[in-house]
């Protein structure tokens, strides 16, 4: 796999990543270095990590909780007091090693501290390579309510090693396939049908869905960094998936779901919205929705779940002026932005998903 070189950043894959990592660490001055991990990278990823730096600047490492009740305000203000405590400045360098709630927390931290020091992705989940490592977002949760506070800051490298996914278990595994789907619906019809067959499934293809993947992420995303038109399309399933996950997080009574179980049923239902709105055709439904079951378990939702559902969607990032807008597809490939849809086509949404 060939690095990517973008406007403010560069992606680099297992091949010559560490190779161009420590050149560049080598060219620069930093007065320390930071990794932060969860407790899971810590035991499954740093030592491998750390194996792979040359440097003979001063390393620290900085350890927070792992799960979405972690990735909060006040997590950050912990890590805040720790790296002033530790006498970061900013000459220092934050490497972020975990999946996408370390990528998200240890940017958004970074990017703040003294007004910003650089920092350096290593998402350790396939969620955090094909996705949230990827396009700058960084961010923390409000309670349930996913990713209400954060920023935009590119980092200056992030750093795609494949070899880190032998640390996860098949949900995490489906949680990343999940966004890798999306991409496909949104940009590529033929990397989309990659995933109705995958008998012959093998590390090498892994690696080249993995790829193409982030080329739809990073091309989407550097011709509209600050989300104001196309890029609104990677939150395809988002608007219900974010909303689905923040009711399964706040009842716990609810089955838990990791990220990209919410986002698969929120794909679902918003392939029914889009053949309710935008003549999204009959078969393609079938066909996809079934492709979305083939991965993903069906979850039952109660009245009083869809009603609470429905209410959450005013907190989505993407409403303005009190609308509540959806990411829909005309056709596989063609998605269709600020699409406003009633209370009702969402019930019959999720009457057709407990009938599949």
């Amino acid at each position: 796999m060939n690095s990517i070189q973008l406007s403010s950043y560069s992606i680099h894959f297992l091949a010559t990543a560490y190779q161009d990592l420590n050149q560049w660490i080598s060219a620069h001055d930093f007065s320390k270095i930071f990794v932060l991990v969860d407790s899971n990278t810590h035991k499954n990823c740093l030592k491998p990590f750390l194996e792979e730096l040359e440097t003979q600047s001063e390393i620290e490492i900085i350890e927070i909780e792992p799960g979405e009740g972690h990735k909060s305000i006040e997590t950050c203000t912990q890590l805040w007091q720790t790296l002033a405590d530790l006498e970061a400045d900013r000459s220092s360098l934050l490497f972020n090693l975990g999946g996408g709630i370390v990528t998200d927390i240890g940017g958004f931290v970074a990017s703040t501290f003294k007004r910003g020091i650089p920092f350096v992705h290593v998402p350790t989940t396939l969620l955090g390579m094909v996705d949230a490592a990827i396009g700058g977002k960084n961010g923390v949760n409000a309670g349930v309510l996913k990713n209400q506070i954060g920023l935009i800051q590119t980092p200056q490298k992030v750093i795609i090693d494949p070899r880190f996914l032998a640390t996860l278990d098949q949900a995490e595994m489906r949680s990343g396939l999940a966004e890798m789907i999306k991409h496909g619906f949104i940009a590529d019809r033929e990397y989309l049908d990659t995933f109705l067959d995958l008998s012959n499934f093998s590390i090498e293809k892994l690696n080249e869905l993995i790829e193409r993947s982030v080329e739809i992420k990073t091309q989407i995303s550097e011709d509209d960094p600050q989300e104001k038109g196309m890029r609104k399309a990677l939150n395809f399933g988002h608007t219900l998936g974010h909303a689905i996950e923040s009711y399964a997080m706040e009842n716990k009574d609810f089955p838990h779901l990791l990220h990209g179980e919410a986002v698969a049923i929120g794909m679902i239902l918003a392939l029914n919205l889009s053949k309710q709105t935008q003549a999204f055709d009959e078969k393609l439904y079938l066909k996809y929705t079934q492709l979305i079951q083939t991965y993903f378990s069906k979850v039952t939702f109660s009245e009083k779940a869809i009603t609470a559902i429905i209410e959450l969607l005013k907190h989505d990032k993407k409403n303005s002026k009190g609308q509540i807008n959806f990411v829909l597809l005309s056709e596989i490939g063609a998605p269709a932005l600020n699409c406003q849809v009633s209370n009702d086509m969402i019930y019959t949404a999720f009457e057709a998903y407990q009938d599949l």
